[in-house]
């Protein structure tokens, strides 16, 4: 009988996982071509957290992008769950063990048709490299991510090494763990998918998309507190509007981002050079192919 909720449905849309781990046949499954994002954690009540949330959670609902995340702790040998061992050589604190934690990776990466250049395995760490919009954007085209998210002292150098994981860092300070940076990741990503935002243009003048910080924005009232919209905002006159918002971006990124401006006209000194080498290879062409009468 139709609508009856008794009767399985049908989820051609979707497409299941391959798991080390029994479970039942609907969960785990993602809708095809979706985005797809894995979490390793000993601490995967944290998860889906904040990311239920705005333009993100509804695009989880929507399955333009799906998460699944799998208890590192599910990958021990022993009883007592065990991911963690002392620090060879001695010191402080514990470190992730390699074979419970490559155990996780591996189920994670099961899948066949995942193709490592196409699916990146990132450990969130202090000492990885730091986590950029153009890093962001490359992820975004890809078929989807693992995330590790360590705890303690950190993961064993080993596994890190032997399945390839690339480090990332999110700012230079110290969380309790690679939870929150995670989520701050798949933030950053799932935002840039197609269909995600609502005007997609706005990216184009978003901070880092040009190598700069974004410019002030305003809006009504026109007076609040005795301070004004600036004016050049108000003329409707769109080139001189678009000349005063990266004439602001430039002074803000100068200001606050010296690194990210040396950067800045760096790239563009390189831009200028190239159209000089240009301009001067077609007009030595043209002169060469002149000929006398």
């Amino acid at each position: 009988m139709a609508g009856d909720p008794s009767k399985p449905r049908s989820h051609g849309m979707f497409r299941p996982r391959v798991t080390a781990q029994p479970r039942p046949l609907i969960e785990g499954q993602v809708a095809v071509g979706s985005f797809q994002v894995k979490v390793l954690t000993i601490l995967p009540e944290m998860f889906p957290g904040a990311l239920e949330a705005s333009l993100i959670g509804k695009a989880l609902n929507q399955h333009i992008w799906s998460l699944e995340v799998l208890d590192i702790r599910d990958f021990a040998s022993n009883k007592h769950r065990t991911v963690d061992d002392t620090p060879a050589g001695g010191g402080p604190g514990l470190v992730m063990k390699p074979d419970v934690v490559a155990a996780a990776i591996d189920a994670a990466q099961a899948d066949a048709r995942q193709d490592r250049s196409r699916w990146p395995v990132i450990y969130l760490s202090p000492r990885g490299r730091p986590f950029t919009q153009g890093r962001a954007r490359e992820l975004a085209a890809s078929e989807g991510i693992t995330l590790l998210c360590g705890r303690f002292e950190g993961v064993d150098q080993r596994v890190l090494e032997a399945r390839r994981v690339e480090e990332v860092s999110i700012g230079d300070f110290v969380l309790t763990g690679g939870e929150i940076p995670a989520m701050a990741l798949i933030d950053t990503v799932v935002r840039l998918l197609p269909g995600v935002l609502g005007n997609e243009a706005s990216l184009d003048e978003e901070s880092f998309s040009r190598g700069l910080l974004e410019h002030p924005h305003y809006t009504r009232p026109q007076v609040w507190e005795g301070r004004e919209i600036p004016e050049i905002l108000l003329s409707g006159h769109h080139a001189k509007i678009a000349k005063w918002r990266l004439s602001q971006a430039e002074r803000l990124t100068k200001e606050r981002r010296p690194d990210l401006w040396r950067a800045h006209t760096s790239e563009m000194e390189r831009a200028a050079d190239g159209d000089r080498e240009l301009s001067d290879a077609q007009t030595s062409t043209a002169k060469g192919g002149q000929t006398k009468d």
